[in-house]
């Protein structure tokens, strides 16, 4: 009884709260903290399980609900304490419609893209995309934003009215994707053997698909060089290996086979240079006069 007594009257410093209410908000809190869980975790399964709905939606309701859950179980401590609740209500009821007031179109554009996102789902999570130069692997699409890790590993949040309202590059959404390598062959060279070479190199790749064939095309002749382009089918999965073996394994090929890859290059002619160089010496030199007789 002595504690019991301790707790209903000792109160903490400038406030009318006891000891005891701040022990049972801290109760409440503990229990209410993992009712919350609980509730989280059930409702989670509840959507993948009933509503077989994809991943990215279940991830995006899930944090809704959640922090619907703990602005709940603050006002319920808060309210143990001995706290007014309802004024603190009625602030954060005049807070929200200051919010609203000034920020309202952009909230609710980020809000409506974010739920027009994760339903007709644009992007998934697991995907490479680019969004006005910004590219990554999309990790999750939150209430206002979403998040992107690039592969070095660095954190992007886009806000979701920005990938709604943009064009989107989805580098992964498709099964097979076209691996375009260019190079540079010298004029003096075979192009017919060139082309050769760079055919056979794709055709002997393990991950290079038979359908579409790999070809080889003629893109520009350019100053030095004519340009090719050798193109290839392969897995997305595949992509980047195929590309940078190409890369690699055409250098090599063109060496063993004598086709000339040639360095940029610029042929400067210099016998009109010194037949202007002497007319001007000579229109500058002592005059030659005539003797008539």
């Amino acid at each position: 009884m002595e504690i019991a007594d301790i707790l209903n009257t000792t109160t903490i410093p400038l406030s009318e709260i006891t000891l005891e209410r701040v022990v049972l908000a801290v109760i409440v809190a503990v229990i209410g903290w993992i009712v919350v869980r609980l509730i989280i975790s059930a409702f989670t399964k509840a959507l993948s399980r009933a509503s077989r709905l994809p991943e990215l939606i279940v991830e995006f309701l899930t944090r809704f609900f959640s922090i619907l859950l703990y602005v709940i179980l603050v006002l319920v401590v808060l309210a143990t304490i001995g706290i007014d609740v309802s004024s603190m209500v009625i602030g954060l009821s005049a807070a929200i419609g200051l919010i609203l007031g000034f920020g309202l179109q952009d909230t609710i554009t980020n809000l409506a893209a974010g739920v027009w996102v994760a339903a007709l789902r644009p992007i998934d999570k697991g995907e490479f995309i680019e969004v006005k130069g910004i590219s990554g692997k999309v990790v999750a699409v939150g209430i206002m934003a979403t998040e992107l890790v690039k592969p070095d590993n660095t954190y992007i949040t886009i806000p979701n009215s920005l990938i709604w309202g943009s064009p989107v590059i989805n580098s992964t959404r498709m099964e097979t994707r076209r691996v375009e390598v260019r190079v540079r062959v010298a004029y003096g060279s075979d192009l017919n053997l060139a082309i050769r070479v760079a055919t056979d190199l794709m055709k002997a790749h393990e991950a290079v698909l038979p359908s579409p064939k790999p070809v080889v095309v003629v893109t520009e002749l350019a100053d030095s060089s004519v340009n090719l382009a050798l193109r290839a089918w392969t897995e997305t999965p595949d992509y980047w290996g195929v590309q940078w073996d190409l890369n690699r394994d055409i250098v090599l090929a063109y060496r063993e086979a004598g086709v000339e890859i040639p360095l940029p290059q610029m042929d400067v002619h210099l016998d009109e240079m010194r037949q202007s160089h002497s007319l001007s010496m000579g229109d500058t030199g002592t005059p030659r006069s005539k003797i008539r007789g």
